[in-house]
């Protein structure tokens, strides 16, 4: 057990970072494009948090109730979702209002000058 796996390093790096991060990225993403606000997508990732507790439940032994490794996940969870969701909301404010903004890095836009 670890601080931030409950099992072991693989089993969180495959069904918390790679399927749990890869759907959240997606959710962020999809959220982003419908001009849906950030709190939602939260809302929505901490149910995510919820099935990917399952998981490690139902596949792996863990334990489903555990407000410590759910919180973790969910952290986990809501940096990759909110990472899709401004990489999205950059790429539609540059794309879409190119007249008035340009690309400032990766996370960022600024007013054409």
């Amino acid at each position: 057990m670890g601080i931030l796996w409950e099992i072991d390093f693989t089993t969180f790096f495959f069904v918390t970072i790679v399927i749990g991060g890869g759907a959240a990225y997606m959710a962020g993403r999809a959220l982003a494009g419908t001009w849906k606000p950030i709190w939602l997508l939260i809302f929505y990732v901490l149910l995510l948090g919820l099935g990917i507790r399952f998981f490690h439940f139902a596949l792996f032994g863990g334990t489903l109730l555990t407000l410590h490794y759910y919180l973790v996940d969910s952290v986990v969870l809501i940096a990759f979702a909110l990472l899709g969701y401004r990489i999205r909301r950059v790429n539609q404010m540059v794309s879409l209002y190119a007249w008035l903004y340009e690309r400032a890095g990766p996370f960022a836009w600024r007013e054409r000058t």
